[in-house]
């Protein structure tokens, strides 16, 4: 409480730093962030200098303090917390670092590329009594929410099995088609994502996480053993997923990255004991219907909105609030994502621990 004001006392703003301020970031996070009175953009690296010095400006950040080197960033700045968005193969590197030197960390997904070093991180933040979140979409999505809270009340049963089809078109972004037209973003995305190293796979390495996350984190439940055939190996642009879960229930995925279809195409089932849930349509317009009573339709638009990725980070090192999306949910994303990979290599099911 102030004394002089009887007002309550505001504490600073947390420092943020970004590590890959380019196209994604300048699309959703950084808006965000401008937006949000408890943090403070401090600091943005990106190697190429013309696009740094755009969102430098673009978001008001002094020169000085927009690095082309993030290590130099981490070095030189007093920062409270990283927002991590590099290619997803560098963000263990990343990450490690900025927990080390006793940071808050917000990844971008997929958390890493391997499930062994999403591990170490979580250890590691919990080691040093840090935040880290991961920005999956669904744990940020009023309707995942909201089915979140179906799956868990006992009218509608025990979950069965659960349907996830996914299509749309990231030729682009994978160095196989032309720029779409109107693409948004301030900056012009790089192309690591047509190198699977550095994206650790193909388009389901970077769009399957989402699908994942949405698998389990509403849910609730963790997956034991998962099956997938993918088209091409490393650079798969379409994958199809059988799952096992832990009470026995059975899942299926299927994303498709380079689909002729002009628009994204999704349809979800969640089928239990008493009851069914679907979702239609990129606007998410969802159905809950539990047997004996009447359906319950709404869209994401309808709902009360979520807090964003940042909002709910901000929020997590205040003490407000819990991460929606944690590094534990983020590292068994990269768990089932790995398996997947595995198993369309060998052709065989993989068990998850083993």
């Amino acid at each position: 409480m102030n004394a002089a004001t009887g007002e309550p006392t505001r504490s600073a703003p947390v420092r943020l730093g970004v590590i890959g301020a380019g196209w994604f970031v300048s699309r959703r996070h950084l808006p965000d962030v401008q937006n949000c009175d408890e943090l403070a953009l401090s600091a943005i690296c990106r190697r190429d200098p013309e696009q740094r010095a755009r969102v430098a400006e673009h978001f008001g950040v002094d020169p000085s303090h927009a690095y082309g080197e993030w290590r130099e960033m981490l070095e030189c700045e007093a920062l409270d917390a990283v927002l991590i968005a590099t290619p997803n193969a560098l963000h263990f590197e990343h990450a490690k670092a900025a927990l080390e030197r006793g940071l808050h960390v917000l990844l971008e997904k997929p958390m890493t590329t391997r499930s062994d070093q999403a591990h170490e991180l979580v250890e590691l933040a919990a080691s040093k009594g840090l935040k880290l979140g991961v920005a999956l979409n669904p744990p940020f999505w009023a309707h995942c929410h909201r089915i979140h809270r179906a799956l868990v009340e006992a009218q509608i049963g025990t979950l069965e099995t659960v349907s996830l089809f996914w299509s749309g078109s990231a030729d682009y972004l994978f160095g196989k088609g032309s720029r779409p037209e109107n693409m948004p973003g301030l900056v012009e995305p790089t192309a690591y994502r047509a190198d699977p190293v550095l994206n650790g796979g193909g388009y389901f390495a970077d769009g399957g996480p989402h699908l994942v996350s949405e698998m389990i984190w509403t849910t609730g439940l963790r997956v034991r053993r998962v099956t997938a055939l993918m088209d091409e190996l490393p650079c798969d642009m379409r994958a199809t997923l059988n799952v096992e879960f832990e009470n026995g229930a059975v899942g299926s995925l299927i994303a498709i990255g380079d689909s002729r279809f002009p628009n994204r195409r999704v349809r979800h089932t969640f089928g239990c004991s008493n009851g069914t849930i679907t979702v239609t349509g990129f606007d998410f317009d969802t159905c809950i219907h539990i047997a004996g009573q009447e359906q319950h339709h709404f869209k994401e638009a309808d709902l009360m909105p979520i807090a964003t990725p940042v909002g709910n980070f901000a929020a997590a090192i205040a003490g407000r609030a819990k991460l929606f999306s944690p590094g534990e949910h983020g590292a068994h994303v990269v768990e089932v994502v790995e398996a997947a990979y595995l198993s369309a290599e060998t052709g065989r099911a993989v068990t998850l621990g083993e």
